[in-house]
């Protein structure tokens, strides 16, 4: 049978200029078995699980906001997870209705999950055969600090099997930042308050300790893959591992200063929480407000401008939810054609943990100085200088990363280092000079100063 080659459309490769590079033929990609498919369902049924059982045992309890809280951070978790599955899938336009229903009661990922067992058999089945449809993709790689352009076949059952990869790490981070933060958040001031640690409770906040992890690993993943769309990147376990030391730091000393300052200020603590998370909900607004722009109209073919603006508003309030406990890694542009700043922003995440640790700070010392003896039976100096630390040494994995670990960063116009000094010294740094410096793209070297 002949094979049928089909030329996906990439919107940031130049055709003309493509002909002209030279291209190595990579290795057609293999398969490999779904274990992230099948870890992100484990926590979605988990976390989903733990989190009705404590909705049962405070109803039993008569604790009604208790109840009323975690059923409703569930909820709200669960049906963004549906509308992200939809929506990666686009199965409004397909007849899929035993998908369809299962979405419509909230086990979208299980189906899902079955789905792409079924092609990973499948595959597994006909490993050996030639595929009759293929596609060719191009990436550029860098090998020996020189850009090099691979093409290599994609087959269509090895793409689909990817597209349920992407569309569950989608999934993981929407329930990590807007379901599993504020649960674990929740539960954990409730134990504070309550003075009592009960089975269930800590087995929810254990998946949502892990979920929040994972969903913050995958953030920073994405985040490289969508700066730079036309590289293949590699991450090893090293990286895999640093990024996971910092972002799990980062976050629980973050969640945990929160709740203390909240169980010290009680109602207080409020309204400092809600305007911290509208300020960093609005502000991509705002910019685009000033700007003048107007919608972009690239997110999906098919929508109308309504739909266009649900989509936008989702992702602003994803965006938010990631800034509030971590930082995103993207910085969010509503008036650009990608929505996101694809250049190296130093000056972002710089005045972003700048923020956040004098906020730190400030509701370290407010529990220390106003805290209650009978939310915590140790110190709370010893607690408040130990929560400070743990964010110190989160924010020296992040920058240890970006100078060492980071898959492209022979591709920085400038590093942490020559960001550091130009911040110290109040002077431009001299660029850093590289042994063999290929040709970029004009969006990648951004400046600092």
């Amino acid at each position: 049978m002949d094979r049928v080659y089909e030329i996906p459309e990439e919107p940031n490769v130049n055709p003309a200029s493509s002909l002209e590079e030279d291209v190595i033929r990579g290795a057609n990609p293999r398969f490999t078995f779904p274990f992230g498919i099948l870890f992100s369902t484990f926590l979605y049924c988990g976390e989903a699980a733990s989190a009705l059982y404590m909705v049962r045992i405070y109803r039993k309890n008569s604790e009604t906001y208790w109840m009323a809280y975690t059923f409703s951070f569930f909820m709200f978790s669960s049906i963004m997870v549906q509308l992200t599955l939809i929506f990666v899938h686009r199965d409004l336009a397909k007849d899929k209705p035993l998908s369809l229903f299962m979405h419509l009661i909230l086990l979208g990922p299980v189906i899902r999950c079955l789905e792409a067992m079924i092609k990973y058999l499948t595959l597994w089945k006909k490993e050996g055969q030639e595929e009759p449809y293929v596609s060719l993709t191009r990436k550029k790689m860098l090998i020996d600090g020189e850009e090099v352009l691979i093409e290599w076949e994609v087959g269509h059952s090895i793409r689909t099997l990817a597209m349920h990869r992407n569309a569950y790490k989608r999934m993981s981070q929407i329930q990590a930042f807007l379901g599993s933060v504020p649960q674990l958040t929740y539960q954990f001031y409730v134990t504070l308050i309550s003075s009592e640690v009960s089975q269930g409770r800590v087995v929810l906040m254990v998946f949502s300790l892990i979920s929040v992890t994972y969903g913050a690993t995958l953030c920073n993943m994405l985040a490289i893959q969508i700066k730079y769309d036309d590289y293949k990147i590699r991450l090893g376990p090293l990286e895999v591992l640093c990024i996971t030391i910092w972002r799990t730091l980062e976050i629980t000393s973050r969640l945990v200063i929160l709740v203390l300052f909240s169980a010290t200020l009680k109602m207080k603590a409020v309204p400092f929480i809600v305007l911290n998370f509208l300020i960093i909900l609005f502000e991509p607004w705002v910019r685009f407000w000033k700007s003048g722009a107007q919608l972009p109209n690239n997110i999906e073919k098919n929508f109308s401008r309504v739909g266009t603006l649900v989509v936008l508003i989702s992702i602003t309030v994803l965006y938010a939810g990631i800034n509030f406990s971590c930082w995103s890694a993207l910085q969010l542009r509503l008036a650009d054609r990608d929505l996101v700043d694809k250049g190296q922003n130093w000056g972002h995440m710089g005045l972003h943990y700048s923020v956040r640790l004098v906020e730190n700070v400030i509701m370290v010392l407010v529990f220390k100085f106003f805290g209650v003896k009978v939310l915590l039976n140790y110190c709370h100096s010893l607690i408040a200088l130990q929560l400070i630390i743990a964010y110190l040494i989160s924010i020296g994995f992040m920058l240890l990363f970006f100078q060492y670990l980071h898959p492209l960063r022979l591709l920085f116009t400038h590093n942490v280092v020559d960001y550091l000094h130009c911040v110290c010294c109040h002077r431009h740094p001299r660029a850093r000079v590289e042994n063999a410096e290929p040709s970029f793209e004009p969006e990648a070297r951004q400046s600092i100063v």
